[in-house]
């Protein structure tokens, strides 16, 4: 089974790019969909997370705007989340991992943001990264709710840069033309990784 690692800076359109390759049958493991589970009621990051930060917890579930007041711009306190949050994600992965493969899939892909960022180019064959130019991105990201210019630039601060992303990566799916432009992207790729 052929593990493609698929990543992107804050607004490159990674998500949407994650979403052509499930219409085209193939499985995505979607860390941040696995993060809001873990922090989700019943979750099983809530308890961890109150134990690191107590505040961060509202009503049995982690209010990811208040970890974010917590976390965003503290070197420190980011490391001490990851080292919760990490292990629980590479738990999920697994049981993705299981699950693809008891399908009998040969292509599953991993939406991973951090990738470069976590030394994660070593859990997968191959990296996509999903790009745009920076105003596409600076537009994208700053239309987003309770998304401020701090913030923001204290979110790409932590994230290598687009142009080191793409030199490192395998294949670059470009999202600053169309949908159907982009999904014609997402196809050839499939096509090449599976015919391989």
């Amino acid at each position: 089974m052929l593990l493609l690692g698929l990543t992107g800076s804050i607004g490159m359109g990674k998500s949407t790019v994650g979403e052509m390759f499930r219409k085209l049958g193939i499985p995505v493991y979607d860390a941040d969909a696995e993060i809001h589970k873990l922090y989700a009621k019943g979750g099983k990051g809530v308890e961890p997370i109150r134990e690191a930060f107590p505040e961060a917890v509202v009503d049995d579930q982690v209010d990811r705007a208040r970890l974010s007041k917590l976390v965003v711009g503290f070197d420190a306190e980011i490391q001490r989340l990851e080292k919760v949050i990490h292990p629980l994600l590479a738990d999920g992965r697994a049981a993705f991992f299981a699950e693809a493969e008891a399908a009998g899939h040969h292509l599953v892909v991993l939406d991973i943001p951090l990738i470069f960022e976590t030394g994660g180019e070593g859990r997968v064959h191959k990296i996509a990264v999903v790009s745009a130019p920076a105003d596409v991105q600076r537009a994208r990201v700053l239309a987003r709710p309770d998304m401020t210019e701090e913030k923001f630039e204290a979110i790409l601060a932590r994230q290598v840069d687009d142009a080191e992303k793409r030199r490192r990566a395998d294949f670059v799916i470009n999202t600053h033309c169309s949908i159907d432009e982009t999904f014609e992207q997402v196809k050839k790729l499939v096509n090449e990784l599976t015919d391989a």
